[in-house]
């Protein structure tokens, strides 16, 4: 992956150089080991200009405290070197800054939208005579398009989560809490070899199933509830996202059954409208139509689905009001779902990565069954 992070490192040199700065310093921790492999906790990445007075600056990962290595936090790529600050106290962007001044660079583009407006005035106060720009959301342009590697860990992370979750439910649920479920899937992710889950787990039983990121509580799985699970693994910091809906012990009632079968019609419009040039609006369309059409319109959320990868939420958003189209090797999220308060809901949510026809279209990475199950 060190030639391939040298390229990312690259490819953004390019846009800095063409925009006027001779260096840039990338301070979102995704951001950071997109294009350097490893993102040890409060660390930034320089990009220096070619040549300092002393000679070449290169690329510097400035790091509060020494890397581990760990798959959690990644390996740092050939061709970066590592730069520990002298105490655990100091601010890696502001030393980096300072380096890139001392460097002889007269100009440096930053991520205005990661750092706070103190952190800002520190690095100007710092380096009085370095020009600031916006390097605005450059990386997270690049990291769009995922390449092979990238979604082969996607695909790990899929496997993953289905994994926890399918031997979640050759358990006994019943009498169980949310909290005591939430906390069983965290451990199968880890035992299965995820580096954690990708973000918190969520679990929603009776008039609580159907929200979206719904908070574990105390409430017991009793029979006929709902039962709404939504989980993701987090494997070499790429994270992926599954969530499904069952009954539990017992057969399902007519309104769960009409409801279910709404949503996943709604679900399967989204996931067949995915192809590259398609606009984003388009797939949120697919899927809202069929559940507006029903009459559940005011109960949908305002996005039906998202980007992932190095992040939980991530460019493209799968929303009305959403820009622009999508692109092939772009792993996205179709996710509607609907609540009815005080009775439960139905979510169903998979991780998919768009792809041509000629390729056979969008593919499923998490693939857990979508029926709708007695448990």
């Amino acid at each position: 992956m060190s030639d391939v992070h040298a390229a990312r490192r690259s490819q953004l040199r390019d846009r800095c150089a063409a925009a006027g700065s001779a260096a840039a310093l990338v301070s979102r921790p995704a951001n950071v080991r997109y294009l350097a492999g490893a993102a040890p906790p409060g660390a930034v990445l320089l990009l220096g200009p070619a040549r300092g007075p002393s000679g070449p600056l290169g690329d510097v990962l400035l790091c509060v405290g020494p890397p581990t290595g760990g798959s959690a936090e990644g390996r740092v790529a050939d061709g970066v070197r590592v730069q520990a600050l002298p105490t655990p106290a100091g601010d890696a962007a502001v030393a980096a800054a300072d380096l890139a001044a001392a460097a002889g660079a007269d100009g440096l583009a930053v991520e205005e939208h990661d750092l706070s407006v103190g952190r800002h005035r520190a690095l100007g106060s710092v380096a009085p005579r370095l020009r600031l720009a916006d390097l605005g959301c450059a990386v997270e342009q690049l990291r769009l398009v995922k390449d092979e590697e990238e979604i082969a860990c996607l695909r790990i992370a899929a496997e993953i989560a289905d994994q926890a979750l399918g031997e979640l439910l050759e358990s006994i649920l019943v009498g169980r809490t949310e909290r005591h479920l939430a906390l069983e899937l965290d451990r199968r992710l880890i035992d299965h070899g995820a580096d954690g889950p990708a973000f918190a787990t969520s679990v929603g039983t009776g008039p609580n199933s159907g929200l979206a990121a719904h908070p574990p509580s105390d409430r017991r799985v009793e029979e006929g509830d709902f039962l709404t699970v939504c989980l993701g693994a987090n494997y070499r910091g790429y994270r992926c996202e599954l969530g499904r809906t069952f009954v539990i012990g017992t057969s399902p009632a007519d309104w769960q059954i009409e409801l279910y079968d709404q949503v996943f019609a709604a679900q399967r419009a989204g996931r067949e409208a995915l192809a590259p040039d398609v606009e984003c609006r388009e797939v949120d369309h697919a899927a809202r139509q069929i559940l507006d059409s029903a009459g559940y319109g005011a109960e949908l959320a305002p996005a039906t689905g998202h980007g992932v990868g190095l992040e939980n939420h991530e460019d493209p958003r799968l929303s009305p009001a959403a820009m622009g189209k999508l692109d092939a090797c772009v792993p996205v999220t179709v996710e509607p779902g609907v609540h009815l308060p005080g009775r439960g809901g139905v979510r169903i949510d998979d991780t998919l990565v768009v792809r041509p026809e000629a390729d056979g279209g969008p593919e499923l990475l998490t693939i857990t069954t979508k029926e709708l199950l007695a448990l």
